[in-house]
């Protein structure tokens, strides 16, 4: 459905979808009176998505020509530490005071903002990064929109707001971030905003970044249905080396065709994120896959495309890359797993029973059961991110829930009155379960994966 909305700003008059049919003002605004919801906008992600016709997680909003008093005295709890943001006190969501931004230092957090009641709806709107997010709605429904954000969202562009874009070096992780949220919907990175991203990319700032916040764009794109283009685009202006340093450098470095039709170790590392994308949206996973295969770039160039043991150089690499971006616990201990062990993975039933074992005790599978499937999906893109990248029936995920379940299965009840020592039980729990993955290892079907180990 469409209706006749006024654009004020750049676009004048248009059609636009009226996707906003849920709007409801007095669900939010039960504590203002008519004079102060004139000051209030709907903004940001509420509006762009809304006019995707998707549903949006939070709604933001800005109040124009108030104050921290009038906010306070109206019930709004405050809890913004940078700049003036509230909460409503019933919806609680979030209204911001309009602001102006200067910037004073390098880095994200070198602005001084000023939020007085001269700020303007249009002063506000001019900070923001991209003009898709840099669109207000007032309560009767109107669409500010100074920057052609609807036309760049029926475009399908992503683009700057304005050349102050380039002063927030956050932006260009952020750009990346949406490249991977929307790219599947047709949206690109319109080529005058790569540029200015590659000059934030050669000024140096992006080292002004903390760890966290990298990893926090990281992460959240990792979880969008395109992951694979964050990176794209990162690379596309420069900052993959910057932000990166252990992806950027599997850049051109070869592998055996044989194993590796698909071409330089970087390229099988983007289709081994895609499949696992395919497979699930578990974000440990993903990341998992995107690092599995750092160690091949500490291949010695006379050893290529060969690239022996590179599974233990890069269970160092993942450690440096997981410290410096303080990535959490859990999503270090399923890469460096998948790392050391994707190969042997790959070669499963080929495997002797007592290496099997010897796996899954690393795997600590016997205590943490639940942790072999996340091993195994990552293992699977690996195997499936190569040649043309289509799905695969990788029977080695199935063939090792089989051996945890037979060795799982072992009647230990002889031990319960023993008088064995320790190291004795463990060597007979060993053998019991080593004699439970060969009788299992001898009825399992030849017709496994074939193997992709290199």
């Amino acid at each position: 459905m469409y209706k006749s909305v006024k654009i004020m700003g750049l676009t004048g008059p248009d059609e636009i979808p009226d996707l906003i049919d849920d709007f409801n003002p007095e669900r939010t605004v039960t504590i203002m009176d008519s004079r102060f919801q004139e000051k209030c906008y709907l903004v940001g992600g509420a509006v762009r998505d809304a006019l995707l016709g998707l549903q949006a997680a939070d709604r933001d909003w800005v109040v124009i020509g108030s104050s921290v008093e009038e906010m306070r005295s109206r019930g709004f709890i405050a809890v913004g530490r940078d700049f003036p943001v509230f909460l409503h006190p019933e919806s609680k969501e979030e209204y911001a005071l309009a602001r102006r931004e200067r910037k004073t230092a390098p880095g994200y957090r070198g602005f001084e903002t000023s939020a007085g009641s001269d700020v303007t709806l249009e002063d506000d709107l001019s900070r923001r990064d991209l003009t898709i997010n840099a669109m207000a709605q007032s309560l009767d429904g109107r669409l500010i929109d100074p920057h052609g954000g609807a036309r760049d969202l029926d475009a399908k562009i992503l683009r700057h707001v304005s050349p102050a874009f380039s002063e927030d070096p956050l932006r260009v992780l952020r750009v990346a971030r949406f490249a991977a949220r929307y790219a599947h919907r047709g949206f690109v990175v319109a080529p005058e905003t790569i540029t200015l991203m590659t000059q934030i990319s050669e000024s140096g700032e992006l080292q002004a970044l903390t760890p966290e916040r990298v990893w926090r764009e990281t992460v959240s794109a990792l979880s969008e249905q395109t992951p694979v283009e964050f990176f794209s685009v990162l690379k596309a202006c420069g900052a993959l080396g910057e932000i990166f340093p252990e992806l950027n450098q599997l850049r051109d470095v070869p592998q055996r065709p044989d194993f590796h039709p698909e071409g330089d170790v970087y390229t099988h590392t983007m289709m081994a994120l895609e499949a696992a994308t395919s497979l699930c949206a578990d974000t440990e996973v993903r990341f998992a896959a995107l690092v599995h295969d750092l160690g091949k770039a500490a291949t010695p160039e006379n050893e290529w495309p060969k690239h022996i043991q590179h599974e233990r150089r890069g269970v160092e690499l993942v450690k440096t890359l997981c410290d410096r971006l303080r990535v959490p616990a859990n999503f270090k201990e399923l890469a460096c797993r998948v790392t050391a062990e994707h190969l042997l993975m790959h070669r499963l039933s080929e495997l002797r029973p007592e290496t099997v074992l010897e796996l899954l005790n690393r795997l600590d599978g016997f205590r943490r059961p639940e942790r072999i499937a996340p091993f195994v999906l990552a293992c699977h893109a690996d195997a499936q991110g190569r040649g043309e990248g289509l799905p695969i029936d990788y029977s080695s995920g199935e063939l090792i829930q089989t051996y945890l379940e037979a060795a799982q299965s072992v009647d230990l009840s002889a031990l319960s009155d023993s008088t064995l020592l320790p190291e004795e039980k463990k060597r007979y729990v060993s053998a019991r379960r080593i004699e439970a993955i060969e009788s299992v290892h001898q009825n399992t079907a030849s017709n496994t994966t074939p193997r992709p180990s290199r």
